[in-house]
């Protein structure tokens, strides 16, 4: 079985051929698909994916790039929505140094409320880190929580380390498939395979194969066979670690039937 850590199946791209979309994930061997909110106006989306298809589970939180349309009250509809649901982590959250124009004021302010409500509740996190990673860091030092997954981690292997002390793992999936992402598959080819997970980020970031279409989550089992390759390994012990791996940081994975 393979784990997609990170999966928008409640976004309009997926609203014409959902079912369908979550058959083929499920035919293709991935049997627990993780996914994460953006912002309080689809918590509801989000739910009703995962009460509707087998193997999905439920993150929320409040991405940096929808703060700007962010109001306080929506942290205390995160909280009433984590109590009602119980969700297996708080996500997807943290800070974007890409997008313009942006407010990093505004970021951090919920990014740092957010991590609180996290640890609050005991939640790991999951976490978007895009040319932010140190001042990610530093909120996480700051605000210890149960760990979490830094979503497509595409830092340097002392970050990566930084992530790894702090009871992190690291999510690889699309990017890693491009012969020139150098960087990003001496990573996957050389941090401990006990620190990576798996995920799609569906329907963004699409694999080398399907660059200028819509990603999905069954390529899971082809990103995974490119981790293998990079590695030298087995793809069975890609699998087998890599599920392990996301179990261990998002426990409620474990108790999924």
């Amino acid at each position: 079985m393979l784990v997609d850590t990170h999966c928008h199946l409640d976004a309009a791209e997926f609203d014409d051929d959902r079912a369908a979309v979550a058959a083929a994930a499920l035919g293709a061997g991935v049997g627990r698909i993780v996914v994460p909110a953006v912002e309080r106006a689809n918590f509801g989306a989000v739910a009703s994916v995962c009460r509707d298809y087998s193997g999905c589970m439920a993150a929320y939180g409040i991405h940096p790039m929808y703060v700007d349309r962010a109001r306080e009250d929506d942290l205390d509809a995160l909280r009433e929505t984590i109590l009602r649901e119980r969700p297996l982590a708080v996500g997807e959250i943290g800070l974007d140094g890409f997008v313009e124009p942006r407010d990093d004021v505004r970021q951090e302010f919920y990014f740092s409320a957010q991590l609180q409500i996290a640890r609050d509740h005991s939640l790991p996190v999951l976490l978007h880190v895009r040319r932010a990673i140190d001042t990610v860091l530093k909120h996480l030092r700051h605000c210890r929580v149960n760990g979490g997954i830094a979503h497509a981690f595409n830092g340097s292997r002392q970050q990566a380390d930084e992530f790894i002390k702090l009871g992190f793992k690291l999510g690889f999936g699309g990017a890693m498939t491009f012969p020139r992402a150098s960087r990003i598959r001496e990573l996957a080819a050389t941090l401990p395979l006990d620190a990576i997970v798996l995920e799609t980020d569906a329907p963004d970031i699409p694999p080398e194969w399907r660059v200028g279409a819509r990603n999905t989550p069954d390529q899971l089992p082809r990103i995974a066979q490119t981790l293998a390759s990079l590695r030298d390994i087995a793809i069975e012990e890609v699998a087998e670690t890599t599920t392990r791996n996301a179990t261990a940081v998002l426990p409620q994975l474990a108790g999924m039937h």
